[in-house]
């Protein structure tokens, strides 16, 4: 899973997402999956990218094919189910007012280098 979830967050750092995070959700009973990976971006055009760099990276470097996709008609989250981790990609305006990482807070996170 480490390995999936590295190739995930080089995507999303390869596309210039911002606040990249991965959450390990392991520690609670009952979480929907053992991690999420977060980032956002500016506008739906480079939401979309992101989610797209994901899939085709992940496929090219794991052979793994995304379970779902989800958001990507409306560009302003979408969520791509691997399922052990879930990658959510937001606009920046939705991740502030959802706040996922606020959610998951205790979850121990790691946090990958963007450019701002």
């Amino acid at each position: 899973m480490s390995e999936l979830i590295e190739t995930i967050a080089r995507a999303i750092q390869d596309k210039k997402a911002k606040n990249i995070v991965s959450l390990d959700l392991s520690v609670f009973d009952g979480a929907v999956c053992p991690a999420f990976v977060i980032c956002n971006a500016d506008s739906t055009t480079q939401v979309e990218a992101i989610a797209r760099g994901v899939e085709e990276q992940v496929l090219e470097k794991l052979g793994e094919k995304v379970w779902r996709v989800e958001g990507l008609n409306n560009g302003v989250w979408v969520v791509m189910d691997y399922g052990n981790v879930l990658v959510h990609i937001f606009q920046t305006e939705l991740r502030d007012f959802y706040k996922l990482d606020e959610l998951w807070a205790d979850a121990p996170a790691t946090h990958y280098a963007s450019e701002e």
